[in-house]
């Protein structure tokens, strides 16, 4: 074996490098040493290095004191690479001069993890989520055993990076701006997503995305089976989602079909656009569905982003997805006050307490509308943060409705009524005209109104008033429609404490106060009142422990009516209850899994269920049930069998229940039930819910189409593009392994976002934007490398878009660089450049001569060294992906 291929071994990531520990010299460093091999890649990753500074004579004077040893790198608190080569000095306690320190280009580019890209015209273009330059590689200094090189104030000048050395650790640490610090840190601002110079991917203008068929079949034994149905379709068109649903009562006469559903969608930030069925955004009084066509203008927020798709309401839309809300308090001068969320240390921001003896936070978002956000204010007397600190809660909340202070939505919808009353077409009936414009306005941070008109069968004016009070603990929320009868809905609640709760709801049917006290974290008695009801009155207990678990609420009103609620676990065995003045159902389970809080497996079942409507009728039954473990994306388990036999009043029977989602894109459902409370008649029904993905091709869905209405995705399909041509062709097969690992969404894991893999493609559902997506190289197979490493992919409700990723030969070829009689020469840039797909990729050659450049894809190269012709290089599908390729540089002419 060469010496040069005995280096390379030594770079291979399957080498196993020994850890330093303290001061002691791990192998790998020490060989480097002595072979004095410092390899530049080719294919590496920096920022701007326009505002390299020559070295001062000084500062020449310093190096040239120094010496080469190894030392670990760290970024924050988390290792890198235990032993990189650096050139320095210390004196056993601290670093000398540490500003001038040296360090090798290749290791600051993979610690910081960079990507560099050639330009034609020979620079280099550094790219990370934060960061986008330009670097002139002939700025870049040389040192004769390192190769290309980088000082520590070259990190903190181009690339913000402040450093030091930990003397114990015996390692170089950087603090990279924006990652996450350790607990008791303030945190940082979610790091922005960089999408400029990225290629563009776009959605297809048209597409349909899935279609989705559900059939009932029921019957018993004195009536005759019956056919319903519901087909759907919905897909893209013009930015948006086009989704239609038709409604099939008699799945054998098509006269009696409807269209349930027509609608296109269009949302973004800053507007939308409804057209088609769609509810109204004021309180309708009229009767049957409503088609029209809906805009919405936002200015200074944005709508907060659906849980699931499926369905857009255009009041929900006028929403705030944050609110910026202040914190402010009084401490004595001098006190360090720090802002926590939740129960955790993570620290939003903090503040030392000058002479006014206030402190005040700006700007907290306030995002969980639904149950407010849980703060901690933190007081650090004199600041010292070794002082137990004085903690007080900081909770707040926003009204559903409310805008941030500046902040301004309008909406303008005008339609028509649509009813079916004697007319069996198609689309029904379309008659009075309905309409309404209303504006909403962030007055302040704690006040939103709005103001509008609607016509509904006559004239109205529409109000509104949503209000959170700074410093008190009540937030209302007021709609007022105007008419012959005004139509006032109110949401006002009140949280004295974080045990104590009330609320005050109205409609146009009834007005309600609900208040709960908890007592006791387990202890909790609540009361309500209703103007169409009755008043009640009752208590909830939770309690918990190893094995055991216990829910009960139970309630009585004015009416003497009991309702009630329990669930009661020990170990495997479950009991449930609840009742009302109609019936009540009871079940004891026995599930034989060793995991006591799985649902799945066998399980043996007691139940009993009484029914009180015309007659006391009851039910008692035993059977057993099995759940597989398996389930699909939509929580369906891909089998589920249940089977017992009931005892009635006057009857008894067979009970049995079949379920399976073996089949991809099938849901297939069987019930029997031979006897129930309310019938002594047998009765089935069989369901079958079938759903295709047609993007692509034809292939099984997820049973989810409907979320297509508000969500798109990503389809991803990596291929081995073996003749670089940039498109699949005949035999070039897709790439399989690691998808999950292979890729990035916005900087985090494509596991986080649940991925499906499908055939040959990987579905991502995602909300509608531009997302960034990244390659790592760490999941592409040997010698193969990917065309471009980030995209910027423009997802749209209604359909997945097509992502397609060629991956391409990585060829790799090394050597030395002698002169005319043999001797390495160190320093030399190396290039090969394929100027008709303008690649470019340079090395420096170490002390030893020795240059290597990788990631080469296939074509015909001219290769350079120091700027002059040093012959070409053809990479073909047939040549070896790693190979020692020696040259001598070419002589002065």
């Amino acid at each position: 074996m060469s010496l040069f291929l005995y280096i390379n071994l030594l770079r291979s990531e399957k080498f196993v490098q020994l850890r330093l520990v303290n001061r002691g010299k791990c192998l790998l460093a020490a060989i480097a040493l002595i072979c004095q091999i410092t390899i530049a890649p080719a294919k590496a990753d920096t920022p701007a290095i326009s505002n390299l500074q020559t070295p001062t004579n000084t500062e020449l004077a310093k190096e040239s004191e120094f010496k080469v040893f190894p030392v670990g790198l760290n970024v924050g608190n988390r290792n890198v690479n235990p032993s990189v080569l650096v050139r320095g000095q210390e004196d056993g306690s601290q670093a000398i001069d540490f500003a001038n320190w040296l360090l090798p280009y290749d290791a600051v580019i993979q610690g910081l993890k960079l990507n560099v890209t050639t330009l034609t015209d020979g620079q280099l273009e550094v790219r990370s989520p934060t960061v986008v330059t330009r670097i002139d590689p002939t700025k870049l200094r040389t040192d004769p055993e390192l190769g290309l090189v980088l000082t520590i104030q070259d990190l903190q000048t181009l690339f913000g990076v402040a450093a030091k050395f930990d003397i114990n650790e015996y390692a170089i640490v950087l603090d990279v701006p924006g990652l996450d610090r350790i607990s008791g840190k303030l945190a940082e601002t979610e790091t922005p997503i960089q999408l400029e110079g990225l290629p563009r991917i776009a959605p297809q203008s048209f597409s349909v995305a899935a279609v989705e068929q559900k059939v009932n079949a029921s019957g018993s034994t004195t009536r005759s089976t019956s056919y319903r149905g519901d087909l759907m379709a919905v897909g893209s068109a013009f930015g948006g989602s086009w989704f239609i649903r038709t409604d099939q009562p008699n799945l054998q006469n098509q006269r009696t079909w409807n269209i349930a559903e027509a609608q296109f969608l269009r949302q973004t930030n800053s507007a939308d656009y409804f057209v088609g069925s769609q509810p109204t955004f004021w309180q309708t009084q009229g009767t049957g569905d409503y088609w029209g066509f809906t805009y919405i203008q936002r200015q200074g927020f944005v709508p907060p982003q659906p849980f699931s798709g499926g369905f857009s309401d255009p009041r929900q839309r006028l929403q705030a997805d944050a609110i910026g809300r202040t914190i402010s308090g009084k401490a004595e001068p001098g006190t360090l006050v720090r802002l926590v969320q939740g129960f955790g240390d993570r620290v939003i921001a903090e503040i030392l307490v000058d002479s006014s003896g206030i402190y005040r936070f700006e700007n907290i978002k306030s995002q969980n509308q639904f149950f407010g956000n849980n703060y901690r204010i933190l007081l650090y007397p004199q600041g010292r943060l070794t002082a137990q600190p004085q903690i007080q809660e900081a909770t707040f909340s926003s009204v559903l409705g409310q805008l941030p202070a500046g902040a301004s939505g309008l909406i303008f919808s005008g339609g028509l009524r649509r009813d079916f009353l004697a007319n069996q077409s198609l689309l029904g009936n379309f008659s009075e005209f309905r309409g309404g414009i209303a504006g909403r306005w962030g007055l302040s941070e704690n006040l939103t109104v709005g103001l509008g008109g609607v016509y509904d069968e006559s004239a109205r004016a529409l109000g509104e008033l949503f209000w959170r009070p700074g410093k008190f603990p009540l937030q209302v929320a007021v709609s007022a429609l105007t008419g012959n009868k005004w139509n006032v809905n109110t949401d006002i609640r009140y949280n004295p404490s974080s045990s104590v709760s009330a609320a005050f709801t109205s409609d146009r049917l009834s007005s309600r106060f609900n208040v709960d006290w908890r007592v006791l974290p387990q202890f909790t008695l609540f009361a309500s009142t209703d103007t169409a009801d009755a008043t009640s009155g009752g208590m909830q207990i939770n309690l918990s422990g190893k094995d055991a678990f216990t829910f009960a609420r139970v309630g009585l009103d004015t009416k003497n009516r009991l309702r009630w609620n329990l669930l009661q676990r020990l170990g495997r065995l479950e009991l449930a209850q609840r009742g009302n003045e109609i019936g009540s159902l009871s079940e004891l389970s026995y599930n034989f899994s060793k995991n006591r809080f799985s649902t799945s497996g066998n399980s043996l079942l007691l139940n009993y269920e009484t029914l009180n409507q015309n007659r006391s009728d009851s039910l008692l039954s035993v059977g057993w049930r099995y759940r597989s473990q398996q389930q699909a994306i939509d929580g369906s388990y891909q089998w589920e069998a249940q089977l017992g036999y009931g005892i009635g009043c006057e009857r008894s029977g067979l009970l049995a229940t079949l379920s399976t989602t073996v089949l991809p894109g099938l849901l297939l459902r069987l019930r029997y039930q031979g006897v129930s409370p309310s019938s002594d008649e047998a009765t089935f029904s069989i369901d079958l819910a079938s759903s295709l993905n047609l993007q692509g091709g034809i292939s099984p869905g997820d049973r989810r189409s409907n979320y297509f209405r508000t969500q798109g995705g990503l389809s991803i399909k990596p291929f081995f593009d073996r003749n670089n041509n940039g498109k699949q062709d005949g035999g070039e097969e897709v790439y399989r392994d690691n998808v999950d690992l292979l890729l990035t969404l916005n900087n985090k894991s494509l596991k986080s976002f649940s991925p499906q893999i499908q055939g040959d493609r990987t579905l991502v559902r995602m909300s509608p934007g531009i997302y960034r997506l990244d390659l790592d190289p760490a999941g592409l197979p040997p010698d193969w490398q990917a065309a471009v490493e980030g995209l910027a992919v423009d997802v749209i409700a209604g359909s997945y878009t097509p992502v397609m990723i060629p991956l391409i030969r990585s060829y790799t070829r090394s050597g030395v660089v002698t002169d005319a009689q043999g001797q390495a020469i160190a320093g030399a840039r190396v290039e090969a450049i394929q100027t008709d797909r303008e690649t470019r990729r340079f090395s420096v050659t170490n002390g030893a001569g020795v240059y290597y450049l990788e990631s080469l894809p296939q074509g015909q190269y001219t290769l350079q060294i120091n700027g002059k012709s040093a012959g070409s290089l053809k990479l073909e599908e047939s040549s070896e992906p790693f190979q020692e390729l020696n040259l001598q540089q070419p002589s002065n002419p």
